[in-house]
């Protein structure tokens, strides 16, 4: 099936669905801009702990966001 007719069939389908999708999409686009002020805090921390507390919080947020991914691609993968 073309890409184009699945997505305008998403958009006529479920609307659930598609409050689920835009629900995931919102979460993805506040977790990208979590992830870039984690990585603007890091770049700026002198302190060792401070370092480390960002790193942490990065690899959290960009576990958040892969998973936020999958279930985008999840969601837009069902017929």
């Amino acid at each position: 099936m073309p890409q184009s007719i699945r997505k305008s069939s998403l958009r006529r389908g479920d609307p659930a669905r598609e409050e689920e999708r835009r629900e995931l999409m919102q979460s993805l686009n506040h977790t990208r801009t979590l992830i870039n002020q984690a990585y603007g805090g890091f770049n700026s921390a002198s302190d060792g702990d401070l370092i480390e507390s960002y790193v942490f919080e990065i690899n959290a947020l960009q576990a958040r966001y892969n998973y936020l991914l999958r279930r985008v691609k999840e969601l837009e993968s069902i017929p």
